[in-house]
């Protein structure tokens, strides 16, 4: 199973401060530790969303809207794509997580879909044009 580990944004994320440098260090050991246990796909962190925009979609018109963006506990400041298990295991190297910031902070798990969930609803040309793209297959 893929999860997707969101690190959600705090105002001081929001701000655009760099992270404290004892957090940094905290979380590269532990990175370190979901690349030997061979958890971690990917990690990266997110600039704050002043410097995003988004596109909002209305039948056949796109309108973009710059940041920032005002409600904060819905923003990521940065994430991961862990390969797991199970949700259980997921749950277990969340919980090992160095806090993401000195005051109170929060991340959030979510599932990807796996290829063998899209085959339901995909046709068989489908899911041939996402292989030929390079989306990753689960093995």
């Amino acid at each position: 199973m893929r999860f997707l580990v969101m690190v959600k944004a705090t105002k001081e994320s929001e701000a655009g401060a760099m992270p404290d440098p004892e957090v940094m260090a905290a979380m590269g050991k532990f990175n370190k530790e979901l690349v030997e246990a061979g958890v971690m796909l990917a990690a990266e962190g997110i600039k704050p969303s002043s410097e995003g925009m988004r596109v909002r979609f209305s039948g056949d018109t796109r309108t973009v809207i710059d940041g920032p963006f005002a409600e904060t506990k819905e923003l990521v400041a940065g994430f991961w794509l862990w390969q797991v298990k199970s949700r259980e295991e997921a749950i277990y190297w969340a919980k090992r997580c160095p806090s993401p910031s000195l005051g109170e902070s929060e991340i959030e798990l979510r599932p990807l879909w796996s290829m063998e969930e899209l085959a339901l609803v995909l046709t068989p040309e489908q899911m041939e044009r996402r292989a030929k793209l390079g989306f990753a297959v689960e093995k």
